[in-house]
């Protein structure tokens, strides 16, 4: 056995007779001990191989990707109880897969649904016919407290998620966040639909990252197929990756101006982000950018007639965003509901895992783009960009800069020669027996893909980590202390995703 953690690479094969498979206690000693030293945790789940239930774990430094797996012992000594990072993924296997996490600080289902295995789950209860409503939630006692149960359905078209908070008076002092409402199964489906179908599927987990998650999964089975994208591919997935994140922190910026009532930027942003969507829509036809990228490199060209025009739009857009940024800053009322406002501390930020805007807002400056940089990210150059307050300002001042940085991206890729072959065919059946964690930096954050592939070449087990799956916490932190009537704020400053989480 090996006793160390194998060093791999984002977006490349790795043969699994390769990834060190450890005792439990080396693997838990191990990823304690690297999590300590500052790794992160980018996924940590069961699979069913050959040989019984296996826990595998691929972890991050600020420039490496490491991984190991052990056997799946069905009760183990919770990872959580020394780091919490591990918090939410015990919980998922738990539930998945009936493996108890023993001293667990807070054991509960994460999306109540049947365990993978058949057998009963850990929770005591038939969670398969339940419903996360029938749950005893956590509860502050005291004679002045009260709770407010907000959701599972909402007054907006989202998806359901329900959030209960005990207070004193206005103040907040716990809220409690619950989904799982929807039991889609995308995990499951990914193994098993034909391959035309992988990339409609991986658009659809999330349908404002839809190029961020078919992006990762494009990767992927290019390291699995040995596809390599062109050049003018790889200029047109980065700007189209640009492109989401501009739509969704420019309509972001407009909805918090509505949330105090601003509404001339409300309304502002909200046209612009229109706007950007336009863009996408000349990109590829969709748009939210879906049917854009594919296994091998994208489906639709950029010709040069289509460059001019985006080149127009965002010359004649550019100046509007940052006239609006400035009005919002430069009105003391709305930095007044801003600022202090659901504030985060590097330090929670850091034990919770929090990746992307929200992480940066605390003064953590991990960005995929710069550590693993894949497509043509690793031709540019991105500075460093964190803010240190952890409030709400904090938040929306690292969307403005993100909107900058993009319009900046987009400018210099459009004046980058962009031939490309479209691809059309499928992928060839995967290399057997291989492993691949692709990693990008969608508009929320971090958001990967780990693909296992069996020795006939199939899919073994395919997992998905949404950004969301480790900042819903980082919400629930920011209510503390914070008065109730700020929640739609602090909310929309994280703006995080129901069906990113409920997979």
């Amino acid at each position: 056995m090996h006793t160390e953690f194998a060093r791999i690479e984002n977006g490349v094969l790795f043969k699994r007779e390769n990834l060190p498979l450890l005792a439990f206690e080396d693997f838990k000693n191990k990823a304690v001990a690297l999590i300590r030293r500052g790794a992160k945790v980018v996924h940590h789940f069961a699979y069913k191989d050959k040989d019984g239930l296996k826990l595998l774990a691929v972890l991050r430094t600020d420039k490496l990707l490491l991984a190991a797996e052990c056997p799946g012992p069905q009760t183990y000594p919770a990872l959580s109880a020394k780091c919490e990072p591990f918090h939410l993924f015990e919980r998922e296997i738990a539930e998945q897969f009936g493996l108890r996490p023993e001293g667990h600080p807070w054991l509960k289902p994460a999306r109540y649904h049947a365990n993978c295995t058949g057998a009963p789950d850990v929770f005591g209860n038939d969670y398969s016919q339940d419903i996360p409503g029938n749950y005893d939630y956590y509860r502050v006692e005291g004679p002045e407290i009260h709770e407010v149960a907000v959701g599972p359905v909402h007054a907006g078209v989202i998806e359901p998620g329900h959030f209960r908070f005990n207070c004193i008076g206005e103040r907040v002092l716990h809220l409690e966040i619950q989904l799982g409402y929807q039991h889609r199964g995308v995990e499951a489906l990914l193994c098993s639909v034909p391959a035309n179908r992988l990339p409609i599927l991986a658009e659809g987990i999330a349908g404002d990252t839809a190029v961020g998650h078919s992006l990762c999964l494009a990767q992927a089975l290019e390291a699995f197929c040995g596809l390599q994208p062109d050049n003018g591919a790889r200029i047109i997935r980065t700007m189209a990756l640009e492109l989401e994140r501009l739509a969704n922190h420019v309509g972001d910026l407009g909805a918090l101006c509505g949330d105090v009532a601003f509404l001339p930027p409300a309304n502002y942003f909200g046209r612009m982000r229109g706007d950007f969507l336009n863009m996408t829509l000349l990109l590829c036809g969709n748009r939210f950018g879906k049917g854009l990228v594919r296994p091998g490199g994208v489906r639709c060209p950029l010709t040069d007639t289509e460059r001019a025009a985006l080149t127009k739009q965002l010359e004649a857009l550019r100046p509007q965003v940052e006239h609006v940024i400035d009005l919002m800053f430069s009105t003391p009322s709305v930095r007044g509901r801003f600022e202090d406002c659901g504030t985060v501390s590097r330090l929670d930020a850091d034990k919770l895992g929090l990746v992307g805007p929200a992480a940066r807002a605390c003064g953590i400056a991990y960005d995929v783009r710069r550590s693993f940089p894949t497509e043509h990210y690793s031709r540019l150059s991105l500075a460093e960009t964190v803010e240190l307050s952890g409030d709400v300002y904090a938040r929306v001042k690292m969307r403005t800069r993100e909107v900058v940085q993009s319009m900046d991206i987009i400018q210099a890729l459009l004046k980058e020669p962009m031939e490309t072959n479209c691809v059309t065919e499928n992928p060839l059946p995967l290399t057997p027996a291989g492993l691949v964690v692709t990693i990008n930096e969608a508009w929320r954050g971090e958001v990967s893909h780990c693909i296992l592939a069996d020795e006939n070449g199939r899919i073994l087990r395919y997992k998905v980590k949404d950004p969301s799956f480790h900042n819903w916490n980082g919400l629930a932190m920011a209510l503390r202390d914070t008065g109730i009537s700020d929640f739609p704020l602090n909310n929309k400053s994280f703006n995080l995703s129901y069906c990113g989480f409920d997979l």
